[in-house]
């Protein structure tokens, strides 16, 4: 293979007219390739490599049990086959929403056996995802858990083949295919796309970020391959978030197929469950987000702790609070490392205390810039937009060339939306995000989106939704409104009714309602989202309860009704 045989010259096209077309500049890969940095191969085939390498090495361990690399590798070749049987194949675009488990990692591999290309997306949240996922990537199958989603998968026109499971004989999880699947020696090409990663980012849809075998398996695996220090042992990952988000990614295409990992995980996230994990298992690394993490620290020890083998608890998703860092220090008695990043192309992590900087940019990962409005590069120490280019760099927005022109520039650089600097160590400091989304624990929330239902409700005139710090989450999202005149100003519980009634997923639902007897503009008479933000801050405080409804009069202070949202 050469050099620059992995580029793609042209979009690659699906069975249903997708196409995706490479952003990522011909000889940047070229060059990343030549030092060695993105693998000649796709997912399956370095999966195929572990299994012959050490097929009696254990591969998942979920709530059933344990599967080894041998056993693993016959649970891919059974879904594929059910696969192929539908009629999918190599120009397919097949989705996946699965609870953490063997199935999971099977049914992505599979999908990688075929060289399809996979779509897992998070369980949780109604069919609104569904549609507008299974639409936009025109996917030609889906393996689907949830009986709405079945039915609504199976409307659209391009989904030929849907699969359900722990449906009898004829669910994925026990149905066997009539003819035996024999993969190819090579699926697909190394620089074919491979994962489309979900990122709810600012837009009120999720975006979808296609993802080559090459940038999954080189650059996006090489964070990982890093902190994991290539141990003596075989490491050994518990990933405590959904493997079908962002996030969760390390887990099947890294873990599994990219470095011969053990990958742990539990059907859904307890802290007490999780815990126990870290004592039975023993992973070597533990993955989660800072809620999660926390969660676990403040629980009484097991028996069994400290863990031997742990090597460091890792947090990304969400900016870290320091009191959850040195919680987790103080309580498993390792590193923290935290991990700056985004579905769009964006890396940095570090083992420094939370609050001084996100690390020294990787190259083998991702380089980073700080760009100034004009597009001119930031003196050391300025702040800017930080911009990243790299092997683990996407290859485009997923039908979205709008998305394309908005974050990428000319020369390849993903447009992050966030604030940074560089200092003279070339360490990066994250100085707050351009772009407007509210982080909870994790889980991006785009305010337009919930702003948009809110605009439905004839009790509210005007609506801004703007984030409120919060120790366990990180942020919680807080909806501020005018009430329409002469309505009675409305409470947190009749909002969140009416969110529910248009279908809004539950998670999205804002956790404080501030009601404003009139809306702060600036000069251009918008709404100035940062006076609205300042003042629901002081007027929520440190003490409000979620689930509150405060009423604030611009010329006087704030008043409290306290009121329960079950989260």
């Amino acid at each position: 293979m050469t050099a620059t045989s992995a580029v793609r010259e042209t979009p690659w096209r699906s069975h249903n007219g997708l196409e995706l077309p490479d952003r990522v500049p011909r000889a940047d890969r070229a060059a990343w390739e030549a030092r060695g940095l993105c693998p000649d191969a796709d997912l399956f085939t370095l999966f195929r490599r572990n299994v012959l390498a050490f097929p009696d090495r254990e591969a998942v361990v979920d709530d059933r049990g344990t599967l080894t690399y041998g056993e693993l590798y016959a649970e891919v070749v059974r879904v594929a086959g059910l696969f192929a049987e539908a009629g999918l194949g190599a120009r397919d675009v097949i989705a996946l929403r699965l609870p953490n488990g063997r199935l999971a990692a099977a049914a992505e591999l599979a999908v990688y056996a075929l060289g399809a290309v996979a779509l897992p997306y998070p369980l949780g949240g109604g069919v609104r995802d569904t549609r507008a996922l299974l639409s936009r990537s025109r996917a030609g199958g889906a393996v689907l858990s949830e009986p709405a989603d079945v039915e609504t998968a199976a409307e659209l026109p391009w989904t030929r083949a849907v699969f359900r499971t722990s449906a009898g004989a004829d669910g994925l999880d026990r149905a066997v295919s009539r003819t035996a699947f024999r993969p190819a020696d090579r699926p697909a090409e190394a620089g074919a796309p491979a994962r489309f990663l979900v990122s709810s980012g600012s837009e009120a849809e999720p975006k979808l970020v296609a993802y080559s075998h090459q940038a999954l398996a080189g650059g996006r695996a090489a964070y990982v391959r890093a902190l994991a220090g290539f141990p003596a042992e075989p490491p050994r990952f518990l990933v405590l978030v959904p493997l079908a988000s962002s996030y969760g990614s390390l887990g099947v295409p890294v873990a599994l197929a990219a470095l011969g990992a053990t990958l742990i995980t539990r059907e859904r996230f307890d802290a007490r469950e999780a815990l126990r994990a870290v004592v039975d298992h023993r992973p070597t690394h533990v993955f989660g987000v800072p809620t999660m993490l926390r969660r676990m620290a403040d629980l009484p020890r097991l028996r069994g702790e400290p863990a031997p083998g742990l090597r460091a608890v890792v947090s990304s998703g969400a900016a870290l609070p320091a009191s959850t860092a040195t919680a987790c220090r103080e309580r498993f008695g390792v590193p923290v490392v935290t991990v700056y990043g985004s579905s769009d192309g964006v890396n940095c992590h570090t083992v420094t205390p939370a609050g001084d900087t996100a690390g020294i940019p990787d190259p083998a990962v991702a380089e980073l810039r700080i760009v100034r409005p004009d597009g001119t590069p930031a003196d050391t120490g300025e702040p800017g937009e930080i911009q990243a280019k790299g092997p683990m760099t996407p290859l485009c927005y997923v039908d979205a060339p709008e998305l394309d022109a908005r974050y990428r520039t000319a020369t390849g650089w993903v447009r992050s939306g966030d604030l940074g600097a560089l200092d003279e160590a070339g360490r990066l400091r994250v100085l707050g995000r351009l772009k407007n989304v509210v982080i909870r624990g994790g889980y991006t929330i785009s305010p337009a989106e919930v702003e948009r239902e809110l605009g439905t409700d004839p009790r509210i005139a005007e609506a801004v939704c703007v984030p409120v710090p919060d120790e366990e989450f990180g942020e919680r999202l807080c909806a501020a409104v005018r009430p329409a005149p002469g309505a009675p100003a409305p409470a947190l519980d009749a909002v969140t009714a009416h969110l529910a009634a248009r279908g809004l997923e539950r998670r999205k639902f804002p956790e404080y309602l501030l009601v404003l007897d009139r809306m702060p503009l600036r000069p251009t008479g918008k709404v100035c989202r940062r006076t609205v933000t300042a003042r629901a801050v002081e007027a929520l405080g440190g003490t409000t309860p979620v689930g509150a409804t405060v009423r604030v009069d611009f010329e006087a202070g704030p008043f409290t009704h306290a009121g329960e949202l079950a989260h």
